[in-house]
């Protein structure tokens, strides 16, 4: 078997694809590890959000038990009671 020497240009070439490669793939696993981050906290974040809906509907079954049927102007902090 032949060995012939690349070119110094050659070399140069092939050394700069693989370093643009190594970047490459370090930055998608960067990214990938942002998305995971980012999963995590959506998942915490309809969690939370789940939480305040039940809340929100208790409170609100109490709001009405205690006044009624009606509407509250959270400006005015007035409960005007439905007709």
């Amino acid at each position: 078997m032949v060995n012939k020497k690349l070119s110094k240009e050659e070399l140069q070439s092939l050394n700069s694809f693989q370093t643009i490669n190594n970047e490459i793939v370090v930055e998608v696993g960067a990214a990938e590890l942002r998305i995971n981050v980012l999963q995590k906290q959506k998942e915490i974040l309809l969690e939370r959000f789940q939480t305040l809906q039940v809340d929100q509907k208790e409170f609100g079954s109490e709001m009405q038990k205690k006044y009624g049927d009606g509407n509250i102007d959270l400006e005015k902090g007035e409960f005007t009671a439905a007709e």
